[in-house]
């Protein structure tokens, strides 16, 4: 099992984008391996992009499994949302932004079309709704360098930041 450094903002690599994936190898799969041990070794986690890692060059692929037995392993590669409808507005929060003190209401589509590669290089398109929809365009935001907290008005996204700003200083403080 190899785990990766799950990057916390305002870590200045949770802003870069996804590197496009030009062919999957093996070199890629390893990487998917990767990101789902980190996946699943951290709790209360839905997903991952490869952007909230520590990568040296993170690629545009994200891991999806919020099932309750950890048993429904989704992987998009080079994915981007060509179709969106509706709205909804639920509660998110996110591992990269301080997971258990940071959760906001963020506006996103109700449904979304996703089109990417799976892990065997296929194309493939799909639609999702709900929160799978949800998920899918906060894991494609990270991909493009964007967090959820971005979606905020100004004061909310104020208050976030003072937030973040006392809790990393109790944990930093926690850690000499």
């Amino acid at each position: 099992m190899s785990v990766i450094k799950v990057l916390q903002y305002p870590d200045p690599r949770l802003r870069k984008k996804g590197e496009i994936v030009a062919s999957v190898d093996d070199e890629i799969r390893q990487i998917v391996k990767t990101m789902f041990d980190t996946h699943y070794a951290q709790e209360n986690c839905a997903a991952l992009a490869a952007t909230q890692l520590d990568f040296a060059t993170p690629k545009a692929i994200t891991v999806i499994d919020y099932s309750a037995k950890k048993d429904s392993p989704l992987c998009l590669i080079n994915p981007k949302i060509i179709a969106s409808e509706g709205s909804q507005i639920e509660e998110e929060a996110c591992m990269s932004v301080w997971p258990g003190h940071i959760h906001e209401k963020v506006e996103r589509a109700y449904k979304v079309t996703v089109q990417a590669l799976n892990e065997e290089g296929e194309e493939i398109t799909f639609d999702a709704q709900g929160y799978f929809a949800k998920c899918l365009q906060h894991e494609i935001d990270h991909l493009h360098g964007k967090l959820f907290i971005d979606h905020l008005s100004p004061l909310k996204r104020n208050r976030v930041e003072k937030i973040i700003q006392k809790v990393r200083r109790a944990y930093l403080k926690k850690k000499r």
